[in-house]
């Protein structure tokens, strides 16, 4: 781990956020090389069905990616406290409760697939295909859940490697199991989601084997046992991850909402959106990894009380953000055309068409997305929770809004403009939220002490 209290903040945050960038790169492969599969080795029909479901695979991450936060926040804390009956207790009680979830959202979620891609008004021509993938998506619930919580607890124990290499070596698995599923057993969407769901479920039985494994090597105080349940210890990480579940699904809703004006569009603006909906977010991702080390940088920094490395870390990040806004825009400019060629074919010039549109729309604000990332990162390691979600429900209300308002005016337009116009309210709002000082209340400091 670490220390963030000294030091210079330019290099700690580059330092910081390298093996982040990493991870995050891998975790992306996961959608990405589904999509480009998709597109090229079966048809455009396929990957408007990907992206079809993609809302509804989105916020079941979000949840997972959600708990598995509070869970990891918790067991930090005893394990920083050297409480070693409580981490066990806290792993114990975290693995099954997030078990029984992912149990109770699989059952929702087979129940509700068909209705939830009409809600979204996907198309006939894909609905098939969109229900399949999303099917078996939802029958690897549990694994993605299992998996998300180990690595979790990995981190929360101080181990940021382990998960890094889980990562690698799943996103990998999937890509050769696409290839193989796809071209050799001919089984075109179903194909690409049981890769996934295989991926993923070995990945998730190694990574708790090996935690269980070192479970067991923590060494307890002589006669001392660690409960498998704990109901107190259950509600801390619950109070965590709730705020942590919303921040994550506020996203997930706006594509999900955003995703019924863009099927309405037909076939072929389901497939540019979905492809260029997964460059802008990989792109995004990108720029999120900076924001994600200035929070646990800040969060280091109120808790020693030392605000004036927060404002330097913040003006470091700011630096640092629009630097990557400048190479991100240029990679979209001169090469979005040839991007979005890794998922169709270059004859579906329709479906390049309204891609390259989006794309050239929404890149020029992404220096919005840096400042209101960076400003939101400050108040989320100040514990300053409210206006953090007032910023960003703010954005959700007003790219939702724009979506479906403008649509009789602009088509497609209301869409590629949908993003920015919630970027342009959200980002000062979330910088006067910095600028007033609400993340100096050391909130997660008294949190962690009381």
């Amino acid at each position: 781990m670490y220390h963030m209290t000294s030091g210079s903040p330019l290099k700690i945050l580059i330092r910081f956020s390298l093996p982040m960038l990493l991870s995050m790169v891998f975790q992306q492969l996961y959608n990405v090389v589904d999509s480009i599969i998709a597109g090229q080795c079966i048809n455009v029909n396929a990957l408007a069905a990907i992206g079809a479901s993609y809302p509804v695979t989105t916020l079941f991450l979000s949840i997972a990616t959600g708990a598995s936060a509070g869970c990891s926040i918790v067991i930090a804390q005893f394990f920083g406290a050297r409480m070693m009956v409580k981490v066990k207790t806290s792993i114990y009680t975290a693995m099954t409760a997030l078990t029984v979830l992912s149990v109770l959202l699989t059952i929702a979620g087979l129940l509700s697939c068909g209705g939830l891609l009409s809600l979204i008004h996907t198309p006939a021509s894909i609905f098939d295909d969109a229900a399949s993938y999303l099917k078996i998506y939802i029958l690897g619930l549990l694994f993605l859940f299992l998996y998300n919580a180990a690595n979790a607890i990995y981190n929360g124990l101080g181990d940021s490697k382990t998960p890094l290499y889980f990562l690698i070596f799943s996103s990998v698995f999937n890509v050769a199991l696409d290839l193989i599923f796809v071209n050799i057993f001919h089984m075109g969407v179903a194909g690409l989601a049981w890769a996934t769901l295989t991926a993923q479920g070995l990945a998730a039985a190694l990574s708790v084997f090996l935690l269980i494994f070192r479970i067991r090597r923590i060494r307890l105080p002589h006669h001392h046992t660690a409960p498998v349940w704990n109901w107190r210890l259950l509600l801390s990480m619950t109070r965590i991850a709730i705020p942590s579940i919303c921040q994550q699904s506020f996203i997930s809703v706006g594509i999900f909402m955003i995703q019924g004006v863009v099927n309405a569009c037909g076939s072929a603006a389901v497939a540019a959106f979905s492809a260029a909906l997964k460059i802008s977010t990989f792109m995004i991702m990108v720029m999120n990894t900076l924001p994600n080390a200035l929070s646990s940088y800040a969060s280091q920094n109120i808790g020693a009380g030392r605000l004036t490395r927060v404002s330097q870390g913040m003006r470091a990040a700011l630096g640092l953000s629009e630097t990557i806004v400048l190479f991100l825009n240029l990679i979209v400019f001169i090469f979005g055309k040839n991007i979005l060629g890794l998922f169709v074919s270059a004859d579906n010039k329709e479906v390049i068409r309204l891609g390259i549109k989006y794309l050239y729309t929404v890149a020029p604000f992404y220096t919005l997305v840096g400042v209101k990332n960076c400003c939101d990162s400050i108040l989320r390691g100040g514990g300053a929770m409210k206006p953090f979600m007032i910023g960003t429900f703010t954005d959700l209300l007003i790219r939702v809004g724009f979506a479906y308002g403008a649509f009789g005016l602009l088509g497609f337009g209301s869409i590629c403009w949908a993003y920015p116009a919630g970027w342009v309210i959200g980002a000062p709002l979330c910088f006067f939220f910095y600028r007033k000082g609400y993340w100096k209340n050391h909130m997660l400091f008294k949190t962690q002490h009381s």
